[in-house]
């Protein structure tokens, strides 16, 4: 990353992740030796609240996701209900006022929130998400995702979710090329998920680099259909295809 920036590359980090703020994640790039700035990190939360503010500003939302989640869709001037909602875990509720919900990775997901997401799916809320990743990657394993909680709710409720935020979802990464004011053609996605970083790169015309130090082997890349542009070891093979 540092000889990246010394061409003057400019580097963007996007991620799915919506349970930090981005000074959060940008404080723990910097401590892991690449300095960063928040406006430097681009999280499925902080795109879903930017642009829920831009085009529904007035609506009130039920959030399945934890407290970072809240607080940045807050700090675009959203209003978050849940904490206003009360409801006997046995009881079927009538969640009034409730225009969307949001489904976001929530390790504290229980009975009451999958049930009033339920409720007000059925009476014709709105149905968000910041990423749709089925499981999330943990030392010695996985847990379930913000994927899974959607998948539950799209078969009970017979709903189909209306808007994704997160890879590889166009909106992140409009927001992206908006940071870097550049075309996508100029532009390389490095990433280890074929089906979110690979996809959005390659659906947003930029050049795609697959690491293999994460979720994809390189057995999966090359078995593609549209392969990515390359496929490394590492990040830092990144200056030796970076021009």
């Amino acid at each position: 990353i540092a000889e990246l920036r010394r061409r003057g590359k400019r580097v963007l980090f996007v991620s799915n992740k919506p349970l930090e703020p981005r000074e959060a994640y940008a404080a723990k790039l910097t401590r892991l030796g690449i300095p960063t700035e928040p406006d430097a990190v681009i999280t499925s939360a902080y795109v879903l609240g930017h642009h829920l503010a831009q085009t529904a500003a007035a609506a009130r939302y039920y959030v399945i996701g934890e407290d970072a989640l809240r607080a940045e869709l807050r700090g675009h001037g959203l209003t978050v209900v849940d904490e206003l909602l009360d409801q006997d875990d046995k009881e079927v509720i009538d969640p009034v006022g409730i225009d969307a919900v949001i489904v976001a990775f929530d390790r504290t997901l229980d009975y009451r929130k999958l049930n009033t997401a339920y409720q007000a799916l059925l009476r014709g809320a709105h149905f968000y998400a910041t990423n749709a990743d089925k499981a999330c990657p943990m030392p010695g394993g996985s847990i379930p995702d913000a994927g899974a909680t959607i998948a539950a709710l799209e078969h009970i409720s017979g709903r189909k979710l209306e808007l994704l935020a997160g890879k590889p979802s166009p909106l992140i990464m409009q927001v992206a090329l908006a940071r870097l004011d550049l075309p996508a053609a100029r532009c390389m996605m490095v990433g280890d998920r074929l089906e979110t970083d690979i996809l959005m790169g390659q659906q947003a015309g930029m050049y795609t680099a697959a690491v293999l130090t994460g979720a994809s082997t390189r057995a999966d890349a090359e078995s593609l259909a549209d392969p990515p542009s390359f496929i490394i070891d590492n990040v830092g093979a990144l200056p030796g295809i970076v021009t």
